[in-house]
Parts: C-alpha cells; structure tokens; sequence
C-alpha cells in the first residue's frame, strides 16, 4: 500500500492525528501572537510543517533559562494539564507538544493569563520531537492522556501508543523516569499495557502478572498530577471508565 502523501507533496509515515490545522478565534490569535514570542519554539523542520529535522536538538537551559526537570507532554490539547502542573510544580519544566493550532492558541492565553514561565510549547508530531529533537535519556516524565484511540480496526494503525513509540519513549528518559498514561476506551488501554509489558526499557511498577484476561491488572492508581479535564467528563459521562498506566525507564 503506497504511503500517505502530505500537503507538502511529499510521502511520510502514518501519523496520529488526522489534521493538524483548524480556525481559532480572533482573540486567541491575538493571544497566541503575544504569548508565542516567549513561549512557542520553533525547531528545525524536516520534510512536513510538523516534522523535526532529524540531528536538531533541544537546548532546555536556552529555552526556559534554567537547569530543571523537563516533562513533556504529547498532545497537550487545550493545556489544561500543563498549565496544573506548572502552577503545581514552579520548580519543573513543562513541553507540551500539539500539533492543532487552536489547542496551541489557547494554551498560549492561559500562559499568558497565568503570568506562568516553566511551560514552553512546540507545534510538532510527537515522535519525531522524542526521537529527533529531545536528548536521549534526559526526560523526567512523559505524559500522553487521551490519545486518539482510533476505534475502528482500519484505523489502529493511527494509534500514537505502539510498540516503536513505547522504545522511542523509553529512550528519551532519564533512568527512573516515568511515562504516564491515560485513556478512557478500554481496548486501547489494554493495548497500551501489553505495549509497555513487550518494551525491553520499560518496566510497569504495578505490572504483577499483567493477566491479558483481567481488565483491571497491571493498571496504575489516577496519577494525582492529572486534572479532571473537560475531555475527560467527557468520557465519564458516557459511561466509560477511566484507566491509567505507568512505566519506569529501566536503570542501565
């Protein structure tokens, strides 16, 4: 099967998410042009306007001005998360990672509302901001909640959480570091922990026997760092349970 071609006119790999552009309000515009010259960093490009130019690398002290611990968060949405965690943690350094301008738009406005200057954003596909962009084994944590979870079978092939994200992931942490993850579609969930359980550089700290046939092992506590977002509600209000999962980078 050839492979998808993107706007660029050049052929790239499946990615997921389906669109990466959408018509953010005039305000938030207006906000994010404000916010964006101190918070929105722009890396070398590759081959599509979300790529990462592979040999690039991420300067944190550059960015935040600071030596810190740096967590990343791929697909950060409207920022709800971050900007918690950020005014949680005055003493991190957060990335958010999202490909959707409005979500970026509107980050940026909270950032800009909340006088915060511990979370920096990038408008880039997560797996090439891990593998091409970030240093091997620096990463505190990772935090992908809520991806996409492609519920058709057609479509699984789109899912961010596999077996090539989970060493991509593994690899940009810090020995101990820790992948936090979290989704409210119960075969992705499962999915995911069988991912984390096959990843020779991760371990899953409440894994036990991780029974494929038991829904709830091998599943973390909600990590207390998590808001309960609107997505979230979401969910909940149509019935689905919400499950977390967390990974430890293995010591070398």
């Amino acid at each position: 099967m050839p492979q998808p071609r993107s706007a660029e006119g050049v052929q790239r790999r499946v990615v997921s998410f389906a669109r990466t552009d959408g018509r953010a309000l005039r305000r938030r515009d207006h906000a994010s042009e404000q916010a964006g010259r101190a918070f929105m960093l722009e890396p070398p490009r590759g081959e599509t306007s979300t790529s990462i130019a592979p040999g690039s690398r991420l300067d944190p002290v550059a960015a935040f001005g600071r030596i810190a611990p740096l967590v990343v968060e791929i697909g950060s949405g409207v920022g709800e998360s971050l900007i918690h965690a950020a005014q949680s943690h005055p003493e991190m350094d957060f990335l958010g990672v999202e490909v959707y301008r409005p979500g970026n738009a509107r980050t940026l406005a909270a950032l800009l509302r909340e006088g915060l200057t511990n979370v920096r954003m990038v408008r880039g596909d997560g797996v090439d901001v891990l593998e091409h962009w970030v240093e091997p084994g620096t990463l505190s944590q990772v935090w992908t909640f809520f991806p996409d979870p492609w519920p058709k079978s057609k479509h699984h092939k789109r899912r961010l959480v596999d077996d090539s994200f989970a060493l991509v992931v593994g690899r940009s942490l810090r020995p101990g570091g820790a992948w936090r993850l979290a989704t409210d579609w119960a075969p992705y969930a499962l999915r995911m922990r069988d991912v984390i359980r096959a990843c020779p550089v991760l371990d899953n700290p409440h894994g036990g026997r991780c029974d494929r046939d038991d829904p709830e092992a091998g599943f973390a506590p909600r990590f207390e760092g998590r808001p309960v977002t609107k997505f979230e509600r979401k969910g909940t209000d149509a019935g689905r349970t919400v499950r977390d999962l967390t990974a430890h980078r293995r010591s070398e």
